[in-house]
């Protein structure tokens, strides 16, 4: 192992908030940081930038991370060292409007080699009501792409999240939490301003039971040929994380609270399998609720120094 390799390893082990202060010591941001520097990266020699070829829109705590580096291991997609996953470009603009310079900036953080694809994966704009339009404007070719979970199970995780970081279980915490397990409500948005056609719905669960025919899915709604990454480049199955203890009557009062809109995204998506979300599978077989209990496989823990902890 490399010395930077090792001090990269030692990096990673620290504590989120300390990892923070020192990159922000060195005048380096996050993209969902106020302070980062949107201008975009200079190209390589071999490059060329335009619009995103894909786009993944959500959503946390669903295995995002995971599921985009598997498809980074395809030759036919291209990542530029340094850029993150999660552009966030758009979060600025539920706050003031986005011009032909913006579009061509969000252009410019796309560079990749000539003849292959690239592309994005920022799990909140799928919570974020003004992306819709502000994504179609900018990239109106892009093939989206969503990965969900379990609501309950999602929320859990995301509890785990503000856990790991620090942050208070507050009320406005806690509804944020909340609010984006309403998947049916905020899809109803997307496909306002997207075909159908632009979408591919894949389900966390799903992905880690069967995760080459759900790379199948995904490489061919990009348009490329089918692939299979090597074990050693990116693990099968997406790393465990502590999980946070979820009281039986805070279960229960999360599936009556989700019911509704999980009705509805399963009318919307006829392939979505609700056995696979056991807090919900009584909706499939119409016999009633039954008792919550504690399901889901897990999710990406903060090992890298750049990932969004």
């Amino acid at each position: 192992m490399s010395t930077r390799d090792h001090l990269r390893g030692v990096f990673a082990q620290l504590p989120p908030g300390v990892r923070r202060q020192v990159l922000h010591r060195m005048g380096r941001y996050a993209p969902w940081e106020v302070e980062f520097n949107f201008t975009p990266p200079s190209l390589d020699r071999g490059e060329e930038a335009g619009p995103p070829d894909f786009v993944g829109i959500g959503v946390q705590k669903a295995g995002t991370t995971w599921w985009y580096e598997q498809m980074l291991t395809h030759p036919g997609i291209s990542s530029h060292e340094g850029i993150h996953k999660e552009r966030h470009f758009f979060d600025r603009f539920g706050a003031r409007s986005m011009g032909p310079t913006d579009i061509d900036q969000y252009h410019g953080w796309f560079p990749r080699r000539l003849g292959t694809l690239t592309g994005e994966w920022t799990p909140d704009y799928f919570a974020y009501p003004w992306v819709p339009p502000l994504l179609k404007k900018a990239a109106p070719n892009a093939r989206l792409l969503l990965l969900l979970r379990d609501p309950v199970e999602r929320f859990r995780s995301g509890l785990d999240h503000l856990d790991r970081m620090g942050t208070p279980r507050d009320g406005t915490a806690i509804a944020d939490a909340v609010q984006r397990g309403f998947y049916d409500r905020a899809l109803g948005v997307w496909l306002e301003h997207f075909d159908a056609g632009q979408l591919l719905v894949l389900q966390h669960e799903r992905c880690v039971a069967d995760r080459d025919a759900q790379l199948d899915r995904t490489f061919e709604h990009l348009g490329l040929a089918a692939h299979r990454p090597w074990d050693t480049e990116q693990p099968a199955r997406p790393p465990t994380s502590r999980r946070a203890a979820l009281d039986d009557e805070v279960t229960e009062q999360l599936v009556r609270l989700y019911a509704p809109d999980v009705a509805g995204l399963s009318a919307r998506l006829p392939d979505l399998d609700l056995a696979l979300w056991p807090n919900f599978a009584y909706l499939a077989t119409g016999d009633g609720p039954s008792p919550a209990r504690p399901t889901g496989g897990p999710l990406p823990g903060p090992n890298s120094p750049t990932r969004r902890p």
